[in-house]
């Protein structure tokens, strides 16, 4: 009897063993290369870079099966740079992502923390700054419109939906976390993609209220230095900004074409994050107002072979008559050693057009927000890379 009682019960633990299945994978990426930029403070650029086509990360992905379709999940993503193995997004340990939540087989995935907008979900991977085939480099002038994940929301809860025949939708909120102040330093964001045969198309809006004390870019970055949802990743400073893009995608045999169009407008400008933007541009507290339009094009000639390349026309309204627009021709060449080894040949061109900013401010030609080096000292730059990317 005793045996017997003993069995029973050690049956009913392994029993509940079984049903609670649970599973922790660590995952990462790293990306380095050689970089040559011309027209660096007058002078030509060799570097060894860093993240030039996607941001090295590492991460730790877990779940817990609750049964009925019901997951309990995590995600701990941390970025760094290999040139000196510093942490990236501002020192943070998981800086990439940081959230927690439960995720439905029949509805989607509630989580809490720090994660992408709508903009990064839904619009990202139809454009070259969104993906492997880009990235970095190929982001939009001071990644206005935050497709190259420039910054994450802070405090956030977020639902992304299952795939219903195609279409998916998702939203998210950022909190300001502070007494009195909900409607300041916080974010919201929606978007929703319908993918149909060889056709995705894909639609997203951002909205950022950082309600603003100081009247100056370092009044203004101190201002979003703090603990709501907007941090000092944010590119631009503004009283508010507000993004939306929309993008579609077509495949045809081995080819992938595709445009993007995005807008961004701010309310009470100060200017640009100088720290991020290698230059200092002000926008005089102005209404400020970006448009991108991006026509890009894939191809794998062989299953181990891949071809991109992208150009991009950027036009701005700075107010008072500034109105510098920026043009931009991406490139690049990828060969797959294995699954998990890629080695590419990438390189940028790019052009500014009525370079003057408000008050005689030269806007020079600056490819990426930082690690090109700084920016040209001439409305045009080149900047060329050979790299390789390993994913564990």
């Amino acid at each position: 009897m005793k045996k017997r009682l003993m069995f029973a019960a050690l049956s009913g633990v392994f029993a509940t063993a079984a049903h609670a299945q649970s599973s922790v994978t660590l995952y990462g990426l790293i990306d380095g290369g050689i970089t040559y930029t011309n027209n660096v403070k007058g002078h030509a650029n060799w570097q060894q870079t860093t993240a030039e086509v996607n941001p090295n990360r590492w991460g730790l992905l877990g779940f817990e099966d609750l049964g009925g379709g019901l997951k309990a999940t995590f995600i701990l993503e941390n970025g760094f740079s290999t040139n000196n193995g510093t942490l990236g997004q501002g020192g943070r340990e998981f800086g990439r992502q940081a959230l927690v939540g439960l995720s439905s087989d029949r509805f989607g995935t509630v989580t809490l923390g720090r994660q992408y907008d709508s903009i990064v979900d839904f619009v990202g991977p139809l454009s070259l700054p969104g993906t492997q085939f880009g990235g970095t480099y190929t982001a939009h002038p001071f990644d206005n419109d935050n497709l190259n994940n420039a910054f994450r929301v802070n405090n956030s809860a977020k639902f992304k939906s299952v795939n219903y025949d195609g279409f998916k939708f998702g939203a998210l909120y950022g909190f300001s976390n502070t007494a009195g102040q909900f409607s300041n330093n916080r974010a919201y964001s929606a978007g929703a993609s319908y993918n149909y045969g060889g056709l995705t198309v894909a639609a997203a809006y951002l909205q950022l209220n950082n309600g603003l004390s100081g009247a100056t870019p370092a009044a203004a970055l101190a201002s979003v230095n703090s603990a709501g949802a907007l941090t000092g990743d944010n590119t631009l400073l503004a009283d508010r900004q507000q993004t939306w893009g929309v993008g579609a995608n077509y495949v045809f045999g081995r080819a992938t074409v595709g445009f993007v169009y995005s807008q961004t407008n701010l309310t009470q400008g100060f200017g640009i994050n100088p720290t991020l933007a290698g230059q200092a541009i002000s926008f005089d507290g102005n209404s400020v107002h970006f448009q991108n339009f991006e026509f890009n094009v894939r191809y794998n000639p062989i299953s181990t072979l891949s071809l991109a390349s992208s150009y991009t026309y950027t036009q701005a309204n700075f107010g008072s008559g500034s109105q510098p627009k920026w043009g931009q021709i991406n490139l690049q060449a990828a060969y797959y050693l294995s699954k998990l080894t890629t080695v590419y040949l990438q390189g940028e061109y790019q052009h500014v057009m009525n370079g003057e900013g408000l008050n005689g401010q030269t806007i020079g030609a600056m490819i990426n927000n930082t690690t090109s080096g700084g920016a040209s000292t001439t409305s045009n730059q080149i900047a060329v890379t050979a790299g390789m990317r390993l994913r564990f």
